[in-house]
Order: structure tokens, then C-alpha cells, then sequence
């Protein structure tokens, strides 16, 4: 597919990476965000600007969304200037953005109705998989090997979930329990070192041990462990503390329509909606460690 002119709307965190990646890999690529300054990045680095999503849909065969949420991706799509106002026939749509099942399905289902076909494709790996193209992809719709062609790009893992909308069920699984365990290794370290552990000594046992997790050996909360890690920037510059809190939302509420207990992921959500009040909305979600080390059991 090199060569080919693939549309790009959402250039976030995440996105910027992504269609820096789609550009590397020879493809023209048109681009647009609400935030000028992102826009301006990518075209001094090759890409086209488009004044709306409409006109990057009008342009691309191809298009792939990274959105922060389900409103936003209905807006992109189906509102004033959307994509599907200007969509080409055959069109192939694939949102990345992690987002509620309704607002899924709703926008599938006006994508069909433009002749176009749409695929949830949401990713796991965080900014740094997304810069060095190793993110991992839960597709669902029924393009899975023309939607790999393009993501290929992006990531290094592609599982084909199902039906449009098991993307995003796998996807809101594995963030539920993401945030669990990053809890559950702020907590620790936070224990281990008041009781006199070195951190990094600390590190080194539970990345060999019973406790491993990636939240422990590759995305360590605590400053001063791993280098190229939020946590080592002053937690800026990777995955918000309020979208992680929107995808246990999202979470929780597909556990309440299929009665599933959820107990710990329900505590999570709890503690991730406290962090937003108390001004963490926009830190990296494992400023859970600051935000639990400041506390002190009664």
C-alpha cells in the first residue's frame, strides 16, 4: 500500500505518532485536528492540511480517526463538515479512538448508509509504542485484512475481535484492568519504600517475581525508575489521567448492561474520578503513585 493518500484526523499524543509512522512508510497523508499548532507539526514534516474533516474525506480513500471520545467521533463523522458528508464509495474508516459501544455502532451504521465501510480499531501501548510503531491493535468490522494493510504501519499487533463494536469491548477490558494494576503497583512501591526498600531495587524483584506486571517493568509510576516514561517527565506527555477515567466509565457501564461484578474495576473508577476533581485530569494516569503517596491511612 505505499504510496497510497490516507486520511488522518486526531492528532493528539497518540496520533501525531500515528501519522508520522503512515508518513515514514511512504504514504501521502492529509491531516487535520482542532488544534492548529498539531496540524502544523505534521505539514512541515510532509503532510497536507485539511480545513475539515469533510474536506480530508473528499480527498482519502482511506481515513483514520484518534479521538478522545464518543462525542467527538460522532461530530467527525456524522456532524456539519463530517466525513460521511463527503465520503467516496468504498471508502474504508478506521477509528482508532477508544469510545462508547452506542456511539460505535451508531456511526458504523451511518457509515454502511454513505457506502463506506467503518472499523473500530482501538490501541494498547501507550505514546511511546505509538512513536516507535508497536502498538497493539483490537479490530472489529469485516475488513480485518484491508484494515491490517494500513495499521501495519502503526503497530505490531493486530487481533481481529469480531463484529464492529469488539474492538472496543476488548479494548475497554483491557483499560479497566490496566488501571487495577496500576493502582496495585503505585500501592506497592509506595509501601515498599516506607518500609526502607530502594525503588529501583524494588523494581528489580517484582519484574522477576509473582507480581510482575507492565505497569511494574515497562511503565514504572515512580520518577527516577525508568527513563522515557511519563513519570520521568513530571507524568506529562502520555495517557490523561481523565481518559482513563472515561474508559473505566465506559467500562463500568458495559459491566452494569451484562450484570457482570466488577468490584475492583468499580473502586478503580472511583479513585480515577477523585484524582480528576482534585486537578490530575490531565497528568499521565499513573500519577496514581503522587496522588496515593500524599495520602496516609487513618
Amino acid at each position: 500500500m505505499a504510496g497510497r493518500v490516507i486520511g488522518f484526523i486526531g492528532l493528539g499524543n497518540m496520533g501525531s505518532h500515528m501519522a508520522r509512522n503512515l508518513m515514514k512508510a511512504g504514504h501521502k497523508v492529509v491531516v487535520h485536528d482542532s488544534v492548529a499548532v498539531s496540524e502544523a507539526a505534521l505539514v512541515k514534516e510532509g503532510a497536507k492540511a485539511a480545513r475539515s474533516p469533510a474536506e480530508v474525506a473528499a480527498q482519502c480513500p482511506t481515513v483514520v480517526t484518534m479521538l478522545p471520545a464518543g462525542p467527538q467521533v460522532r461530530a467527525v463523522y456524522t456532524g456539519k463538515n463530517g466525513i460521511l458528508s463527503t465520503v467516496q464509495k468504498g471508502a474504508l474508516l478506521v477509528d482508532t479512538s477508544t469510545i462508547d459501544m452506542d456511539s460505535c455502532k451508531a456511526v458504523s451504521s451511518a457509515a454502511h448508509k454513505a457506502g463506506a465501510v467503518y472499523m473500530d480499531a482501538p490501541v494498547s501501548g501507550g505514546v511511546m509504542a505509538a512513536k516507535n510503531a508497536a502498538l497493539t491493535f483490537m479490530v472489529g468490522g469485516p475488513e480485518f485484512d484491508q484494515t491490517k494493510q494500513v495499521l501495519q504501519h502503526m503497530g505490531a499487533k493486530f487481533f481481529h475481535c469480531g463484529e464492529v463494536g469488539t474492538g472496543q469491548a476488548a479494548k475497554i477490558c483491557n483499560n479497566m484492568m490496566l488501571a487495577i494494576s496500576m493502582i496495585g503497583t503505585s500501592e506497592t512501591m509506595n509501601l515498599g519504600m516506607r518500609l526502607g526498600l530502594d525503588k529501583v531495587l524494588l523494581t528489580e524483584i517484582l519484574s522477576v517475581s509473582s507480581g510482575r506486571t507492565w505497569s511494574v517493568d515497562t511503565y514504572n509510576p515512580v520518577p527516577g525508575v525508568k527513563e522515557g516514561v511519563p513519570s520521568a517527565n513530571n507524568y506529562e506527555g502520555g495517557f490523561g489521567t481523565s481518559l482513563m477515567t472515561k474508559d473505566l466509565g465506559l467500562a463500568q457501564d458495559a459491566a452494569t448492561s451484562t450484570q457482570s461484578p466488577t468490584p475492583l474495576g468499580s473502586l478503580a473508577h472511583q479513585i480515577y474520578r477523585l484524582m480528576v476533581n482534585n486537578g490530575l485530569g490531565s497528568k499521565d494516569f499513573s500519577v496514581i503513585y503522587q496522588f496515593l503517596k500524599q495520602q496516609k491511612n487513618k
